[in-house]
């Protein structure tokens, strides 16, 4: 497998692989108490899983604003540093939040608030473009969401940012962003238990990168997640919201997710895969377009992510295995 990739229409080239850096913005919550983090987080081990990441090949790191905060963003820019040159960055804007309380406060469509979120945006990052701005209301009204596209051509026009995107799981809406010149991707759910064929219809069509987040099932596919166990406060898992499946009422995760990938675990870990690679694998063979960007709290998973790229992705006959285990 080629160890890089297109950004689509750009020409921005990223690793195959890219890192979410959700996780690693800490703990953080909506107003009534709602965890929106993954627990607590030991930033100098942050720092240490990203450079690892960036020693081992990859060059494409995925943040939002809100994530932690402003924290992820501040600590993915200090774990670059100098080789901020080296690598991808794509960050999000669009939801509000409260740095000294560590609480999100709703969302802001404008586009005043869009260039106000990219000037702290950058000042978290240290950095004075972002390579991928991505809209982060994933139910924008589309006709609102055509004035934000050309918010983000003035961007590009301005040199602050390379190209642009939309996190949305619904292909009608990304197909609004796909028709500006510097649109160049989609951020939307792909696994190996969530199919997408819509969305990769239109990355195809349009010539858009499909970065994929939740490769890995919100962790379903570690195989570190077995019955009922109950998750820290702090983790979004344990009290998920209604767009978060497979942790049912939050007592841990859902049992029938987990025989399902059971089901499919000797096809994901052929080749000397662990499971975590073998869901990645699954993506890159699904579309030359995928650019899936696991979460990542620790220099071991950092490895074993990055491990993936070097056994490639699975077999076309392994593809069709996999859509007839699960009855698709």
């Amino acid at each position: 497998m080629e160890t890089s990739r297109t950004l689509g229409r750009s020409g921005i080239q990223v690793s195959a692989l890219g890192f979410g850096c959700w996780a690693i913005g800490g703990e953080w919550q909506t107003p009534d108490g709602q965890p929106l983090g993954w627990g607590k987080v030991d930033d100098d081990e942050s720092v240490r899983a990203v450079r690892r990441a960036l020693d081992l090949g990859v060059t494409f790191f995925d943040t939002a604003d809100t994530y932690g905060t402003g924290h992820s963003e501040r600590l993915l820019g200090r774990a670059l540093g100098k080789r901020r040159a080296d690598v991808v960055v794509a960050t999000k804007w669009g939801n509000l939040f409260d740095e000294r309380t560590r609480t999100a406060d709703g969302q802001d469509a404008s586009p005043e608030h869009a260039r106000s979120a990219l000037t702290a945006s950058l000042t978290r990052l240290g950095t004075d473009y972002v390579d991928l701005y991505q809209l982060h209301i994933s139910d924008a009204d589309p006709d609102h969401a055509a004035r934000l596209r050309e918010v983000c051509e003035e961007f590009v026009r301005d040199g602050l940012v390379r190209a642009y995107a939309w996190s949305t799981d619904d292909p009608a809406r990304a197909a609004v962003f796909a028709e500006g010149e510097h649109c160049t991707a989609v951020q939307h759910t792909l696994n190996v238990l969530q199919d997408a064929p819509g969305m990769l219809a239109l990355c195809e069509a349009s010539d858009l990168a499909s970065v994929n987040r939740s490769p890995l099932a919100m962790g379903l596919l570690t195989g570190r997640h077995s019955g009922r166990v109950a998750l820290e406060a702090g983790d979004i898992r344990s009290r998920p919201p209604a767009w978060l499946p497979g942790f049912g009422d939050g007592s841990g995760a859902d049992p029938q997710w987990l025989a399902r990938v059971d089901a499919l675990r000797d096809i994901l870990t052929s080749g000397g895969r662990t499971l975590a690679q073998g869901a990645l694998a699954w993506i890159w063979a699904r579309s030359p377009r995928t650019v899936p960007i696991p979460g990542f709290r620790s220099v071991a998973q950092a490895e074993e992510n990055a491990g993936a790229i070097a056994k490639g992705p699975l077999t076309a006959g392994q593809l069709a295995e996999v859509d007839h285990i699960l009855g698709r």
